[in-house]
């Protein structure tokens, strides 16, 4: 399997339906911030998450707790579309985050990892040797209503991957 990458052809609406499902069931507090998957392709994903009671602080910006959730699904939303196109399971976590905040995100914000890539590597390498993958992911914050693509934010989260074959 090592080197085959199947096409990704989910569809937004799939997508949205699958991340509500996973909020839902294993996540509750991803579903209070109300996330929407808006781009997802092989090589990146964008998700957002809405300015609103739920997610803003006592400054009126989006609160840090958002934004790490934000953050998260953005890398971790990808590894999940790939691991099931591709057939195989992957157990992901992340084990550490740095973030750097530059302005104050004061409405919807959202979330791109550009790192599919890195991504079907990590998959490919774990499942080749066997072992848990570590390896770093970016994730750009920005808040288009009102600042277009200038960053609000940078995350970078080490994610780990351990993907097998699926049982049959």
């Amino acid at each position: 399997m090592s080197g085959e990458h199947s096409v990704m052809t989910i569809n937004l609406k799939q997508a949205n339906r699958e991340l509500w499902w996973f909020g839902w069931r294993y996540i509750p507090l991803i579903g209070f911030c109300a996330p929407k998957i808006r781009q997802i392709s092989e090589q990146s994903l964008t998700v957002s998450i809405p300015h609103g009671w739920r997610t803003k602080n006592h400054l009126g910006s989006i609160y840090f707790g958002a934004l790490a959730i934000g953050a998260d699904l953005a890398g971790a939303f990808l590894v999940f579309s790939k691991a099931k196109a591709r057939g195989v399971n992957a157990n992901f976590a992340f084990k550490d985050v740095h973030g750097e905040f530059l302005k104050r995100p004061e409405a919807e914000v959202w979330f791109t990892s550009d790192d599919g890539a890195l991504i079907d590597a990590m998959i490919d390498e774990s499942l080749q040797s066997g072992q848990r993958i570590n390896k770093t992911v970016s994730v750009n914050i920005t808040c288009p209503s009102l600042h277009g693509d200038e960053p609000m934010a940078r995350f970078k989260l080490t994610l780990s991957i351990k993907a097998t074959p699926k049982k049959r």
